[in-house]
């Protein structure tokens, strides 16, 4: 089994992100609302563009777009399946 490396570093900038959140949650430091930014920013701006490339990286785009050929596919779906 195969695991990619990308899986294990988005999983570990997801722990310290929440760790910081978490962190400056529960910690009343004169920092602890820069942990929580931190930790909200690590998030959108490491973590969410990490995973959305690792689970569409080997997919095609134009697969899930909306062209003329798919619509008349699903035009000749639905018109064989009212028979």
């Amino acid at each position: 089994m195969k695991i990619s490396l990308i899986k294990y570093i988005t999983f570990f900038f997801f722990i310290l992100s929440i760790g910081s959140i978490a962190s400056g949650y529960f910690l009343d430091e004169t920092y602890s609302q820069k942990l929580i930014g931190f930790g909200v920013i690590g998030l959108f701006l490491i973590v969410f563009p990490l995973f959305s490339y690792y689970r569409w990286k080997d997919r095609n785009l134009k697969d899930y777009m909306i062209t003329k050929e798919s619509l008349d596919k699903m035009r000749e779906y639905k018109e064989g399946k009212d028979v």
